[in-house]
Order: C-alpha cells, then sequence, then structure tokens
C-alpha cells in the first residue's frame, strides 16, 4: 500500500495528528514516538535549513530535495508545505509531480500571493479564486497516483471573511482539492462552524503564538476534523534548549551539566538503525528499515 493510500485510510478513521519536521532525524523521532504521519513545515525547512523567514525563499527544487530526504526516512506518510505552489497553474502541476517522485503523500497549496507570508501574520494578500481554482485543477491533474492528497489552503479568514473563506473553500473543492486547510481560524466556534459548512477532510493548524485557540486533538475530531497539524512545535522546544545550552557553555564552559538532557550516542544509532560493530559491507544502516514505536 502506497503511503498516499494510507494517509487516506487514516484520515477516513480518525483526526491525525502530523507533528512539524525540519529535517529527516526529526522525523525519525516523530515514527519512534509512535505517530501515525508527519507535517514538514514550510517555516521549519526556510527556518532551520536556510536560515531565513518563511516568506517563500526556498524553491521547488530545494523544498522537493528536502522532503524527500524525510519521506524516505520513515515508513509512515509524510505530507509538505508547497506554499503558492511555486508559480502559476502549470508551476503548481510540476509541484506535485516532483513531490509525488520524492516520496511525498500529499502536500498543500495556499491561496496568498507571492511572495507569501505566515498565515498568523498581517499583511497577507489573496489571489484571486478563479486563479487558485486554476493551480488546483492543474495540480490535480498532474497526479500519477490518484491517492496523492492534494489539500487546498485558504487564508480567506484573515484577508477577506469566515464566509469568504467558506466559499473559496467550496470552490478549491470543485476545482478537485482533496481536503481544505482553513488557516487561522480565530475561536472554537469558528472551527466548528466551518466544518459544518464544508463537507471535506479539513485540516487543523495547531500552531503556537498565532490567531487560533491550541484545541486538542480529541476536540478537533469532534467537530469534524481529519488532521491536525503543529508545525514549529518541535523545532521551537529546539531552539529553545539550545539558547539554554549554549548560553550555560558559554558562562561555564563545559556541557557536563547538559549530559543527562542530551539525546546518548547510543540512542542516535538506534535512531539512524546504525551498528557500527557490524562487519563493514554487510549491515549498512537502512533508511526505510521498520522501527519499533514507544508505548
Amino acid at each position: 500500500m502506497s503511503t498516499a493510500k494510507k494517509l487516506r485510510e487514516l484520515i477516513a478513521n480518525s483526526c491525525v495528528a502530523m507533528p512539524g519536521v525540519f529535517n529527516a532525524a526529526t522525523a525519525r523521532m516523530v515514527e519512534r514516538a509512535g505517530f501515525d504521519a508527519v507535517y514538514i513545515s514550510g517555516a521549519g525547512l526556510c527556518n532551520a535549513t536556510a536560515g531565513v523567514p518563511d516568506v517563500g525563499l526556498l524553491t521547488l527544487t530545494e523544498v522537493t530535495l528536502l522532503a524527500g530526504y524525510i519521506a524516505r526516512a520513515v515508513q509512515i506518510p509524510c505530507i509538505v508545505d508547497a506554499d503558492t505552489g511555486f508559480g502559476g497553474a502549470d508551476n503548481a502541476a510540476r509541484t506535485v509531480r516532483e513531490l509525488e517522485a520524492a516520496g511525498l503523500a500529499g502536500c498543500h497549496i495556499e491561496d496568498q500571493e507571492f511572495p507569501k507570508r505566515c498565515g498568523h501574520l498581517a499583511g497577507k494578500s489573496l489571489v484571486e479564486t478563479e486563479e487558485m481554482t486554476e493551480k488546483i485543477a492543474a495540480a490535480a491533474g498532474a497526479r500519477r497516483d490518484p491517492d496523492f492528497l492534494l489539500i487546498a489552503r485558504t487564508d480567506a479568514r484573515a484577508v477577506e471573511s469566515f464566509d469568504k473563506a467558506v466559499e473559496r473553500a467550496q470552490s478549491y473543492l470543485a476545482a478537485g482539492a482533496d481536503a481544505i486547510f482553513p488557516e487561522a481560524l480565530q475561536g472554537r466556534e469558528e472551527f466548528r462552524d466551518f466544518a459544518k459548512a464544508v463537507d471535506a477532510p479539513l485540516l487543523a493548524n495547531m500552531t503556537e503564538f498565532g490567531k487560533s485557540p491550541l484545541l486538542r486533538r480529541d476536540e478537533l475530531a469532534e467537530l469534524g476534523y481529519g488532521m491536525v497539524i503543529y508545525p514549529q512545535t518541535a523545532f521551537r522546544v529546539s531552539m529553545f534548549a539550545t539558547g539554554q545550552m549554549l548560553r550555560d557553555l558559554k558562562s561555564t564552559g563545559t556541557q557536563e551539566s547538559w549530559l543527562e538532557r542530551m539525546q546518548t550516542r547510543q540512542e542516535l544509532y538506534e535512531l539512524l538503525d546504525y551498528d557500527p560493530t557490524a562487519e563493514a559491507g554487510k549491515t549498512r544502516p537502512t533508511s526505510n528499515a521498520q522501527r519499533p514505536t514507544s508505548n
């Protein structure tokens, strides 16, 4: 079974929690923790890989390469943030073909103008609905695997209105989108009302420090959402901890007090399926080896 088909089955039966990752090692940690799917954060790739803000600065080639590393490192489905589709309708079609070939189970494309902004910041602008529907139709038609999940993200709630977000979502579904990602909904009631108004698989974004409340996965399932992402949670925790460690290292001249808070060498090797004692040429790390999950 393809990972894309597996993802569709998961969404049909539950609200799938997808922690956001910014590299392949973190994706393996998500899988090891027992999650069923991975979200590859566009912001995470921009911030962690290039050290730049999430304003559309990575190219399709870069995103495909980085997302491909992540998808091949795990057995579970991965979806990726494809920003605005990297251009017009033809670009969106190529985006889907490239991501599909790289092993992704799905992606989302948003209706912001390029250059885009973080969905929870002011100052966003949208393309016309017709332009976005053309992108969605082209992307849907470009799929070789009919199970590849095409998610249309609308930022209309913050730019136009809640009702316009619903209207755009319905237009995108009619154009061929499989699911809808309503960005920056405000309040539990809006999540509830959107799910009542839009009959399709829905993705909820539980990003921190944004416009949306942090709802639990079971709450979102009750409201009718099939997916929930935590785009930058792992990245923010990692950055915070690293900052603390660096300040301590600078002031004390040693990392010794941090040893109990570190991943050990052996734990890293286990995560990577690497046995340094194995005879060369007989046992090598394999990125798609089956790994146990923790209880």
